[in-house]
């Protein structure tokens, strides 16, 4: 039709998630004061701001949330979800090999706790797919959707 705009393309909200693995253990941070799943435990985390590469973001939120600097040849991509909850999602999960720095809540407005789980014991209040994802990554499973009624 002549002089009509074009549709509005669906747009999806892109997060990343960083997986700080040490000796079969994963870092994991007590969400708090957020308004969303506080008193319940997650990875480091944020929204990519556009404009920049899944992997910087990732070094963006590690230093922001834990003080520690991330290196591109230190990170790979570990896993990819399409979630749904209250909107849909994408989320990147990126597992860092190695950082630099001291491991530090950087964020106490938005955390009350830091600390070292087993990968195969992860607390109870882990958010639920926080949880999926990190056996994702043990099970080297690449791809998953979460959230979805079958």
């Amino acid at each position: 039709m002549k002089g009509s705009s074009p549709p509005q393309r669906f747009t999806v909200p892109v997060a990343v998630h960083i997986f700080l693995v040490r000796d079969g253990q994963i870092l994991l941070l007590r969400r708090a004061h957020t308004g969303y799943e506080d008193g319940n435990y997650s990875v480091p985390a944020g929204h990519l701001d556009g404009g920049e590469l899944v992997l910087q973001a990732a070094a963006r939120e590690a230093r922001e949330e834990t003080g520690i600097t991330l290196e591109p040849e230190t990170m790979s991509i570990a896993g990819v979800m399409h979630r749904r909850s209250n909107d849909e999602r994408i989320d990147f999960f990126v597992a860092a090999k190695g950082w630099s720095g001291h491991i530090h809540n950087a964020e106490p407005q938005k955390c009350d706790d830091l600390s070292w789980f087993p990968l195969h014991a992860l607390p109870s209040n882990t958010i639920p797919y926080i949880r999926r994802a990190i056996e994702n990554y043990r099970q080297q499973r690449w791809f998953d959707s979460f959230g979805w009624s079958a």
